[in-house]
């Protein structure tokens, strides 16, 4: 027979669905009431708010709760938490979202967007972020192109975070704090979701990593302009972006959606990336525009932008000891155009 104690036990540990705190933690189970002779137990419980979807959803959880434990029939009654519980919570919230990623002031968000795949768009923001970790600044990469997941193999990355606390730290490579989808799937496991749980990782990575006291964040978005790209434009009202193309046309028409995308959601734009802009022979130093030119002028023009950078194809030095496969030296040819493009953005990021 369930006794008052273990009706207290079993639902205290429930979430009040708008504090985000435990029933129990807000003594908001306010009476219980138990009919032995018909194994009938009634619960008054105090929520945020009454006459809510948040509250049907409570309440089925109450009743399937208590017929696991033996209950014949459930009787539930909401009330709202008292004025100074809710003050006091409002408060914590406040203070919580002073130390919060997406409410500080100090790190600047830079969404790194591309109209379509394969144009590069990884390669430019590990290159980038690195690039920028390279004049002293204090950046983190996210990988949120949780479908088609690269940064950990491109930077050469073979650990995986640790948790501390309630926190997951961060994996650090060429001084860039790093987390991405492939730390937590196995063996390269391919990624089925729907779009709300998408939003869910994504949402996961701002808050419960212990990012420190990080400049530039940057996001390696998804290409296209499909649910992750929506939710970073929700969660991120104030972010930058940095648009990746191809010279060819076909490439920067489609990159102009994305581009069009981010300035609809009042995001601004603070550059094109031209990349695989030319080949340039080692023998005879000529450059070949592989993929024609003029694209990433058109889309700069289009976005009321400009040009940041144009990276030529080529390939990062292999250093078999310290393997990072997409990584250029600071002293390569591509490098060093990248280092140009982050003192670029980081003067942009002044005015």
């Amino acid at each position: 027979m369930l006794t008052e104690e273990r009706v207290h036990e079993v639902l205290g540990s429930l979430q009040e669905p708008f504090l985000h705190k435990t029933l129990a933690e807000l003594n908001a189970i306010v009476e219980i009431k138990i009919k032995e002779e018909k194994n009938h137990v009634s619960v008054k419980v105090a929520i945020a708010k009454t006459g809510t979807a948040e509250q049907l959803q409570l309440q089925t959880q109450i009743v399937s709760l208590l017929k696991e434990e033996g209950a014949a029939s459930v009787g539930i009654r909401f009330t709202e938490l008292p004025e100074e519980v809710l003050a006091a919570n409002r408060q914590a919230q406040s203070e919580t979202n002073d130390t919060n990623l997406l409410h500080s002031k100090n790190t600047t968000f830079i969404a790194i967007a591309s109209g379509k795949g394969g144009v590069g768009k990884s390669t430019v923001s590990v290159n980038l972020a690195v690039a920028l970790a390279r004049l002293g600044k204090k950046v983190g990469l996210i990988d949120a192109d949780i479908y088609g997941f690269s940064v950990p193999d491109m930077m050469g990355i073979t650990e995986r975070p640790v948790v501390r606390g309630e926190k997951i730290i961060p994996v650090e490579r060429f001084g860039v704090q790093v987390i991405s989808m492939g730390f937590f799937v196995e063996d390269n496991s391919p990624i089925i979701w729907r779009g709300p749980m998408l939003g869910k990782m994504l949402n996961s990575f701002f808050n419960e990593v212990e990012w420190g006291d990080i400049e530039y964040l940057l996001l390696d978005l998804p290409p296209g302009t499909g649910d992750v790209a929506l939710d970073v434009h929700t969660m991120l009202p104030a972010c930058k972006e940095v648009i990746v193309t191809t010279p060819h046309p076909t490439a920067a028409f489609v990159a102009a959606r994305a581009g069009a995308m981010a300035l609809k959601t009042d995001h601004e734009v603070l550059g094109v990336i031209e990349n695989m802009a030319y080949f340039e022979s080692k023998l005879t130093g000529e450059k070949e525009y592989v993929f024609g030119q003029g694209g990433g002028d058109k889309l700069a023009e289009e976005l009321n932008t400009e040009v940041l950078g144009r990276l030529p194809l080529n390939q990062p030095d292999w250093n078999e000891e310290d393997f990072a496969p997409s990584i250029y030296q600071e002293d390569h040819q591509i490098g060093k155009i990248y280092l140009e493009i982050a003192e670029k953005v980081t003067g942009l990021l002044k005015k």
